[in-house]
């Protein structure tokens, strides 16, 4: 009897030491953790994503001890920056993030070794949920590191308050912006309609040469770089490069919204979660201002047989912790992140896509669901495109994010010198269409040999 004894007390102090040891990788309300975040969705001041974790702190987060502290709320490319002096130990850096939003580059930046892989927490069932265009862009061989909480598409913004005026004038409608054909020649009318003023800005030069490229049967990125001498590149070089040598596209750094305000431009074509920074008043040189209406256009095709964008936006990356309760209470923070109402809740809000193919099915079987005009007028037009385009993700190759940047800032600059060019030597009585071509292909050489030295 007293062996029975002491084999039920042995067995029962193993089993409280073996569920204590359990309990120790799991938090919970009496072993709690608070993971630090940094984001890219909005401001410290009008972030969707903030309101989102708040309610996740007070509900779900505090039965299970998990609160998520945002740290900051800025741009990926500055998170790329912070990573980058953290992962590398700068001076003054910051530690890492528990949770951070970025692009797949980032895990070139700290380390794939230092990152969680989702699929350790998620199972095949819950992971199956997710859009596979969208979830497959986060592996890394058989690691998934980055989740998708958050998708967009790129889209044509346009002032039609303005664009309105213009059209009344010139006889131009938005049919003329369904391809990149009209998109550039109606740039040119525009700045010479406004004397001078410019009508567009293209927020990702990058993009929009992956897209083009695709569109014409080529491959923007080969072998780790940029393949600037396929002939595709030139069809999609040429028509871009004379709209802005004329004047028709901004060449400044700088974000779109903030030239709408002041009407130095009167659309853009970004994200379409730029939605949310859209303004609805506009302010002229002469300190008066104006209530316009905005909307939301179709990414323009480069060829009508094959229309085509990117699905951008980052996703969620966790660093792997020797504290297990950490990473399990990221996995719980993304886990509801990512169901069904709460990322409807976060993602219509921003201007974005959810993640999961029920929820993509809810949105888009009845976009009267969104409440906001703009941002209904935003859905309606994804639709469109989701059910007409093929959407492309980046590739992600070494050294990515470097080459983009580069490619961006060269962009612009060979741009920029050639318009100077261009003003000049017009002025001075030669020939506006022999000058615009060989400025447009003299441009292309030099885009090469830049392109070429950085990398």
């Amino acid at each position: 009897m007293k062996k029975i004894i002491s084999i039920i007390l042995t067995f029962a102090i193993t089993a409280v030491c073996f569920s204590g040891c359990l309990d120790k990788t799991k938090p919970d309300a009496d072993n709690p953790v608070t993971l630090t975040m940094c984001h890219v969705y909005g401001s410290q001041t009008k972030s969707p994503l903030n309101d989102a974790i708040d309610e996740f702190n007070d509900t779900v987060g505090r039965e299970n001890g998990v609160t998520v502290n945002v740290v900051s709320v800025t741009s990926s490319s500055a998170i790329d920056k912070a990573l980058f002096a953290s992962a590398n130990g700068e001076p003054g850096a910051d530690d890492l993030p528990d949770l951070f939003t970025a692009y797949p580059r980032v895990a070139e930046i700290v380390g794939e070794e230092k990152l969680l892989s989702w699929n350790d927490y998620f199972s095949e069932e819950e992971l199956s949920a997710f859009r596979d265009e969208f979830i497959s862009e986060g592996y890394f061989g058989d690691r998934l590191l980055m989740l998708p909480v958050a998708k967009s598409s790129e889209g044509l913004f346009l002032n039609k308050t303005l664009f309105d005026r213009f059209s009344s004038e010139t006889g131009v409608s938005t049919d003329a912006l369904k391809s990149f054909d009209g998109f550039f020649k109606t740039a040119n009318l525009y700045y010479d309609w406004s004397d001078g003023q410019n009508f567009t800005q293209i927020n990702d030069f990058y993009n929009y040469a992956y897209i083009g490229m695709k569109a014409y049967g080529g491959e923007f990125v080969k072998d780790g770089k940029l393949n600037l001498n396929d002939e595709a590149f030139e069809q999609v070089w040429l028509p871009l490069s004379k709209a802005a040598i004329y004047g028709g596209i901004c060449l400044d750094d700088g974000y779109a919204a903030s030239r709408w305000k002041t009407v130095e431009i009167i659309s853009n074509i970004g994200s379409t979660a730029d939605i949310l920074y859209q303004p609805e008043m506009v302010f002229y040189p002469d300190n008066t201002t104006e209530n316009i209406t905005s909307v939301s256009l179709q990414y323009p095709t480069f060829t009508a047989d094959n229309p085509a964008v990117v699905h951008r936006g980052g996703g969620l990356f966790a660093v792997k912790s020797e504290d297990e309760r950490k990473n399990y209470g990221a996995y719980i923070f993304a886990k509801w992140l990512t169901e069904k109402e709460n990322n409807l809740s976060f993602v219509t809000s921003t201007g974005y896509l959810p993640v999961t193919d029920e929820a993509f099915a809810e949105l888009f079987a009845d976009t009267s669901v969104v409440q906001n005009e703009s941002y209904r007028n935003l859905y309606d037009m994804m639709n469109g495109m989701m059910n007409s385009y093929k959407l492309y993700s980046l590739s992600v190759y070494d050294n990515a994010s470097d080459i983009q940047s580069d490619f961006e800032q060269n962009v612009k600059l060979v741009l920029k010198s050639a318009h100077n060019q261009y003003i000049e030597r017009t002025a001075n009585g030669e020939d506006k269409e022999a000058v615009l071509n060989e400025l447009a292909a003299a441009s292309l050489e030099e885009l090469k040999r830049l392109s070429a030295k950085d990398m």
